[in-house]
């Protein structure tokens, strides 16, 4: 079974995601481990995950003057998490230094594009961009490209789009069939980001919000093509 179906752990501590991995044991899932989580626990539980056999991908979204973003992405090289992330707004230059931060580790280094939260409707009305929301993630992608990213984080409405300039994507917006779409605007099931191309995905309250998590979990693996 391929690892690429990400658990998106936005828990309030440490014991809530303990309680919630216990019957996952023997699985090992990819884990997304975002703000709620870090800021309340630290690196220190990130090095506990990795030390027990989890992979990690850790969502910080850095966004920042290119100097300040690399040295935060120094010491986040020192946890050994299989991902992380900036925000594609930032630009090159940016990107480029979070890439430098992490020089001589194996992590790999992701942008945010378009958050699944978002629309054409709230770029131009909110955002004062007029484009559409697949111009804006196209353009943002070659600009990760261009920096020397190994990918992006989009929609999976978008996967085509990394697909197309080599580089991997990391696709949030996943709902099982029947289940609610909660805050996000663009979103598919498994099956469908499994066709469009997506590289991994990450899913959140499908999982998590379930009675019977391991059994969701093994749902999407299965309608993910990795069975």
């Amino acid at each position: 079974m391929e690892n690429n179906v990400i658990i998106a752990c936005d828990f309030a501590t440490k014991d809530d995601l303990y309680n919630f991995l216990k019957p996952f044991e023997g699985l090992n899932p990819y884990l997304k481990i975002g703000m709620e989580l870090f800021y309340a626990c630290g690196p220190e539980m990130v090095k506990e995950l990795k030390d027990k056999g989890f992979k990690i991908f850790l969502d910080l979204k850095l966004c920042d003057i290119p100097n300040t973003v690399e040295k935060a992405m120094r010491n986040l090289a020192k946890l050994g998490v299989d991902i992380t992330n900036v925000h594609a707004s930032g630009g090159i230059k940016m990107m480029e230094a979070a890439k430098r931060g992490l020089a001589g580790s194996n992590t790999k280094l992701i942008a945010v594009t378009i958050l699944t939260s978002l629309d054409d409707t709230a770029l131009s009305q909110e955002l004062d961009i007029n484009k559409t929301v697949k111009e804006v993630v196209y353009d943002y992608a070659k600009n990760a490209k261009k920096a020397g990213l190994d990918g992006i984080v989009c929609s999976p409405l978008e996967a085509g789009i990394a697909k197309e300039l080599g580089l991997i994507s990391v696709t949030p917006g996943i709902r099982l069939a029947g289940d609610q779409k909660g805050d996000q605007k663009r979103v598919t099931t498994p099956h469908d980001a499994y066709n469009l191309g997506s590289t991994y995905i990450v899913v959140g309250r499908s999982i998590t919000g379930s009675e019977n998590p391991v059994e969701q979990y093994l749902k999407c693996v299965k309608e993910f093509g990795n069975e």
